[in-house]
């Protein structure tokens, strides 16, 4: 009894399977386009034709060509299996708005993370700018010291005059 060797190095022969494969992006984007068309007013129009045309064909058309006597029995039923099959849809559809949301709302947060690094950077950096210029000299600062340096040396020669007399 041998049995044959298996292969890691190459894929396993496809296996034939029982339930047919679907893409999962194409069903929720075509569950997306359904919600949408159920939540409009084009949908709620559409709706009340059939359902009015439906009602006065069965009231007004002959006998022998009616397919849904008056407790209207057939119409329950449909617009039972339409709200079956919507509500689904529709809470699948929300749930990748859910998802996409939830996407959107990280990328915002870390957006605003960046967004407070880089301002708590630049306070830093205005404040140490502000520290540096109260010990650069400003020109109102040289001026005042010029000015003063003025006074100083007319002090000195008012002074400096009478010195010269009285040494004389």
């Amino acid at each position: 009894m041998t049995r044959s060797r298996v292969r890691l190095d190459q894929p396993r022969p496809a296996r034939r399977r029982l339930l047919p494969e679907y893409d999962p992006e194409a069903f929720g984007r075509l569950s997306e386009r359904v919600a949408r068309f159920l939540g409009t007013g084009r949908f709620i129009v559409w709706m009340t034709v059939v359902i009015v045309a439906w009602v006065l064909w069965n009231v007004f058309a002959p006998p022998h060509l009616r397919w849904d006597e008056y407790p209207f029995i057939f119409l329950t039923l449909m617009l039972s299996l339409q709200a079956s099959y919507a509500a689904p849809l529709i809470l699948l559809a929300q749930n990748r708005q859910d998802d996409r949301d939830r996407v959107n709302l990280e990328q915002d947060r870390k957006q605003n993370e960046r967004s407070i690094a880089d301002t708590e950077y630049l306070t830093r950096e205005i404040a140490s700018l502000r520290m540096g210029l109260g010990e650069v000299a400003t020109r109102d600062w040289i001026r005042s010291e010029f000015q003063d340096l003025i006074k100083e040396m007319d002090e000195r020669r008012l002074l400096a005059p009478e010195r010269d007399e009285g040494d004389r």
